[in-house]
Parts: structure tokens; sequence; C-alpha cells
């Protein structure tokens, strides 16, 4: 069995151009956002081992606000999960797969969780 480093940013509100309807297509819709990604596990975290030894966070959350573009509408959701996966695996090689969960606010009428799941490997 291997020994495996998940980091994870969950439950990021952040408002993204969306949408297939006429109502959806002209303002940003809430979306939540989660982000795991599974990173190359060192055999051993010493106490002082610096940053690099593993991952910023901060990417992850960076990844699913500031990195979203302005302005661009994205007609599917899965488009939105689409470019964080991809920057994610291409920012670090040590990004084995990365997992986005959108969930759609705005189309929730009784607190459930409507979205999707993407998850990206490393080809």
């Amino acid at each position: 069995m291997t020994d495996r480093l998940e980091l994870e940013v969950h439950d990021i509100e952040v408002p993204v151009l969306t949408g297939i309807y006429s109502e959806e297509t002209h303002l940003p819709q809430p979306l939540r956002i989660s982000i795991t990604v599974e990173l190359e596990c060192p055999t051993h975290f010493a106490p002082d081992t610096p940053l690099g030894g593993s991952k910023n966070y901060l990417d992850l959350k960076r990844a699913a606000t500031s990195a979203i573009p302005d302005g661009v509408h994205f007609t599917l959701i899965e488009a939105v999960a689409d470019h964080i996966a991809d920057m994610l695996i291409a920012q670090d090689a040590r990004v084995r797969w990365v997992r986005v969960k959108i969930v759609k606010l705005a189309i929730s009428e009784n607190g459930e969780s409507i979205g999707i799941t993407l998850l990206r490997h490393r080809r």
C-alpha cells in the first residue's frame, strides 16, 4: 500500500458566467466549488519541511477564484471544472489527479446540492 497526500479546499462561493438559458447568460451565477488534488507523497514530512515539500493550499483557492477569466461565458459548469483541473495539473508536475465539484446554488429550491464532479487524471 502506498501513502497518499490529498490537499483540499471546499465550499468556495464564486460568481461565474455560466448557463444555457437566456436568464442565465447575462449575469454571473453563484457556484460552490470544492477542489481536491492528490500529490506525489514523500516518504516523510519532518517538522522543518518547507512549503515546497507540499503545495500551497492557496493555489487551489486561486484556481477557483482569480484564475477563472473575467468576461468569459462557460456554457456548462463542466467547462469551469475542466478549466480548473487543467490549470492545477499544468502548474505542478507532482499533481496526480484533480477532483472538482461544482454546485449550482441558483437552482437549489429546497437546499439540495445540484451539480457535477469532474475527476481529471494526469495524462
